[in-house]
């Protein structure tokens, strides 16, 4: 049997009254007042990791940035915080539903493509009132009602085998949170599942899609992925690594550019889309810290600070920063300047082949997330 996937699994129906947390948890890379500040958007990515949904976790992978990629078009531009959680492996255990938190809602997008290439399929039970009832209570959703709260759980078996939580009455619970919950079955339209799966969306304010999680993959390679590949191994060299997560930080970051070059150029390039927008943070990075008013170089302790800003003065680590931050920008700008022409070879190429993305993992979320945006004052300038 197989399932979507969604959140670490908490207390049933019958536990305390749900309560949206502000984002103070240790491991966030913000304050709560910094998100709370912004225009928030709150993605849960809840995936099915039981039996046969490895085409569902590779289409995950591939496609994680071009969902990012689409929100940086969202003016104004939103904060982005992704949650991911899986569901329906046994080793799991039952006393959480099958269900685990990978990552709470974090602006780390490096550490939530760690997650997904560390997944595993395993076959077992997957409930989906469960992991949604988790993505509720165990996330620190922001609290501000003109942010964009959104779960979307996909998987290819009943959304209706879970005998403790019922999804109808998690999802109805989200709703009154204003949190909505987009469905993704992976099978047919007349399958005899699909109505259920169009029902947690249904109840939630949602969206449905049905999609071919082995089949309905697009992927389209143009001539400049490695271009944009290149200069994504470019701007790491501006970041400027701090403190005792600047080392692994750095690191992971080298490790998803070579992951996502290991699925082809064209998921490579799509991460360097991001790299080149301003939904890509890193909080241990001196450069974007400093910018969002995190740390203050005066007090950061010689020691934590990289090596080559190590025994400078406080002027000359002030330029340091400056260079490395101007750096970044105009690589940036040459970034957004080639993806430019990247989409459109893409467009081009989609219409000579007369290929359909509706059949897609990332295009069913994608088209779930702009028009549930816009109800939140989003505008998106290009189709």
């Amino acid at each position: 049997m197989n399932t979507a996937t969604c959140l670490l699994m908490t207390a049933c129906l019958s536990a305390a009254p749900f309560q949206i947390l502000s984002a103070d948890e240790p491991d966030q890379t913000r304050t709560a007042a910094v998100a709370e500040a912004t225009r928030a958007v709150d993605l849960a990515i809840c995936l099915d990791t039981s039996g046969s949904m490895s085409g569902l976790i590779n289409a995950a992978r591939q496609k994680l940035w071009a969902i990012v990629n689409d929100l940086a078009l969202a003016q104004p531009t939103p904060t982005l915080r992704v949650a991911l959680l899986t569901f329906g492996t046994p080793s799991y255990g039952a006393d959480t539903g099958f269900v685990k938190l990978r990552t709470t809602l974090t602006e780390d997008l490096d550490r939530v493509s760690q997650e997904l290439f560390a997944l595993t399929t395993e076959g077992g039970d997957e409930y989906v009132g469960r992991v949604v009832q988790a993505a509720l209570t165990d996330l620190p959703w922001s609290a501000s009602k003109d942010s964009l709260k959104i779960i979307i759980v996909a998987g290819n078996e009943s959304a209706d085998q879970d005998r403790v939580v019922d999804f109808r009455d998690a999802c109805k619970r989200a709703i009154t949170n204003d949190i909505v919950v987009n469905s993704i079955y992976c099978g047919g339209a007349t399958d005899e599942e699909a109505p259920l799966w169009r029902e947690v969306a249904l109840l939630a304010d949602g969206r449905f899609a049905n999609i071919d999680q082995d089949n309905g993959l697009v992927v389209i390679e143009t001539p400049f992925d490695e271009q944009l590949t290149a200069l994504s191994g470019s701007v790491n060299q501006t970041y400027l690594p701090f403190g005792k997560e600047g080392e692994s930080g750095a690191s992971n970051q080298v490790v998803q550019d070579e992951n996502a070059s290991s699925l082809n150029t064209a998921a490579a390039a799509s991460r360097a889309q991001t790299k080149g927008s301003q939904l890509y943070f890193c909080s241990w990075d001196l450069v974007d810290a400093l910018k969002q008013k995190q740390v203050d170089l005066e007090t950061i302790p010689d020691e934590d600070l990289p090596e080559r800003l190590r025994g400078l003065s406080l002027v000359e680590k002030r330029q340091a920063v400056e260079a490395a931050e101007a750096k970044r920008a105009e690589l940036q700008r040459q970034i957004s300047e080639v993806s430019e022409q990247r989409q459109q070879y893409i467009q081009e190429q989609m219409k000579k082949q007369a290929t359909s993305e509706t059949a897609a993992f990332d295009h069913a979320i994608r088209g779930a997330i702009r028009e549930q945006a816009k109800s939140k004052g989003f505008d998106f300038q290009k189709p």
